[in-house]
């Protein structure tokens, strides 16, 4: 028996997918990439985008009009605002957060799927055909009874007990990138972001286990290992006495990068510039495989605009990170996010965003036209910046981007760049992957052996979004 995937939104849900993947094989159950051979159809959603909700929608819409000749079962989970939960129950036959991912097996049992369980152990072999019994009925709009009440998630918190969660072993999409969710939850309350109400309040995960993961994905061989949280350089802080900050954790990693003598790089995403520490920055500076690269979201680049968005920080505290990070780290590049459109953006307050821009000169920046999102405080507010406005403020910031991006990417014409390779390149006869500091960049090989490996490169040419280079 099979089941089909589909994860929406960012690299956290991309994770949490894996922790999924890993209870439906579990089960006995196998993956497929046709959604028609699926006896358990699931979504991970992400609801901070309208965008992203309207995709789950479309994609349960077409699975209840197949389920007139094919039984199955659908479900969602990841990031979802408490009104959209409400809608989905009368959607999807399961609705549930990744805190309860441990009791899905449960959750199909009472759906009538069978699986047998080997002296009450959880995990199920894998032969499915042999060991699994399907009576599946079409059970569209019919919602899964738990003790006398709908299967929905109620708890005030979704962070609570995510040790459960976290101890379920991922099954990696890949086999030399990762990611290690070492926190779940935001406590800051930007006024534009859903995450606290879809994710709840911080908590941290046990360093000990964080380590003791990517010690194991190290010794498998991983080369790209990304450190996950909503707000990352906070972690600890919900526990303190009891657990180290986020430099200590660092640190802790890259002392253990040194005594291993092997080649990785370890990210982190995403940090808030509030809890940004020197010390952070310092410790990245000391150990090889901390990868040098930082992703931090500037959101705006106007004061005023800041405080609307509650960031509790100014633009001179982000300033203050750039340039310590350009001392400490000269090296390194910067990723950034930013928002145009926000409500009652004025003209001054958006050119202050493309000033920033122009001044810090970022590798990368996402840059997202604003949309409400329900739940969030801004939902209340007027979203009076038109659509064509917004549209204008994105090629604004695009177009600065670009072009200084394109100056950097020129500097490395003539070096050469350690590269991992990620796979095969859109061009015929290339393959393609990325530098310590993130930069896209292609190489002539058809040698596939290559892949998941960190080779040197030559640069020969740049543009403003990747480079090519001559394997060394």
């Amino acid at each position: 028996m099979k089941y089909f995937l589909l994860p929406l939104g960012c690299q956290m849900n991309r994770s949490d997918t894996e922790r999924v993947r890993t209870v439906l094989h579990g089960m006995g159950f196998t993956e497929t990439d046709k959604e028609e051979e699926a006896t358990i159809l699931g979504v991970i959603a992400c609801s901070v985008r309208q965008k992203g909700i309207d995709k789950v929608y479309s994609r349960i819409l077409k699975w209840n009009e197949m389920k007139r000749n094919h039984n199955c079962i659908t479900f969602v989970s990841g990031c979802i605002l408490p009104a959209d939960r409400e809608r989905f129950v009368k959607l999807f036959d399961l609705v549930f957060t990744m805190n309860e991912l441990p009791d899905l097996p449960d959750m199909i049992r009472q759906y009538g799927v069978f699986i047998p369980t080997k002296n009450n152990d959880s995990v199920i072999d894998t032969d499915a055909e042999t060991r699994l019994i399907a009576s599946i009925p079409n059970i569209h709009n019919v919602i899964l009874q738990k003790n006398g009440a709908p299967y929905i998630n109620k708890v005030v918190n979704p962070s609570a007990n995510m040790d459960r969660f976290w101890v379920i072993e991922p099954d990696h999409l890949s086999d030399f990138e990762a990611f290690i969710p070492i926190q779940n939850g935001c406590n800051k309350f930007c006024t534009y972001c859903a995450v606290p109400y879809t994710r709840g309040r911080e908590v941290s995960r046990k360093s000990e286990d964080i380590i003791a993961e990517l010690k194991e994905l190290v010794d498998k061989g991983y080369k790209s290992i990304t450190l996950l949280g909503q707000n990352v350089n906070s972690y600890g802080l919900d526990k303190k006495g009891e657990e180290i900050n986020f430099a200590e954790l660092l640190r802790r990693i890259g002392e253990y990068g040194d005594a291993s003598g092997k080649e990785f790089w370890v990210y982190f995403t995403s940090p808030h510039p509030r809890d940004m520490s020197d010390e952070v920055i310092e410790v990245i500076s000391q150990y090889k495989c901390l990868g040098k690269q930082i992703h931090l979201p500037i959101q705006s680049g106007d004061d005023n605009m800041l405080q609307r968005m509650n960031r509790k920080h100014t633009l001179e505290d982000y300033r203050h990170i750039i340039h310590t990070i350009r001392r400490l780290l000269p090296e390194a590049t910067i990723f950034t996010d930013i928002i145009v459109g926000f409500t009652g953006e004025t003209e001054e307050e958006f050119e202050n965003s493309r000033k920033a821009m122009e001044e810090f000169k970022y590798n990368m920046a996402y840059i997202a036209q604003y949309s409400v999102r329900p739940g969030a405080v801004a939902s209340s507010w007027a979203d009076d910046v038109p659509k064509a406005k917004k549209r204008e403020r994105y090629h604004i910031l695009t177009d600065e981007l670009m072009k200084h991006s394109l100056v950097y990417n020129q500097g490395l014409i003539g070096k050469t760049q350690k590269v991992l390779v990620t796979g095969y390149d859109r061009k015929n006869g290339y393959l393609t992957g990325h530098t310590e500091g993130k930069i896209v960049i292609r190489f002539q090989s058809r040698d596939k052996s290559l892949i998941g490996q960190i080779v040197t490169v030559k640069v020969t040419s740049a543009t403003a979004l990747s480079i090519e280079g001559i394997i060394m």
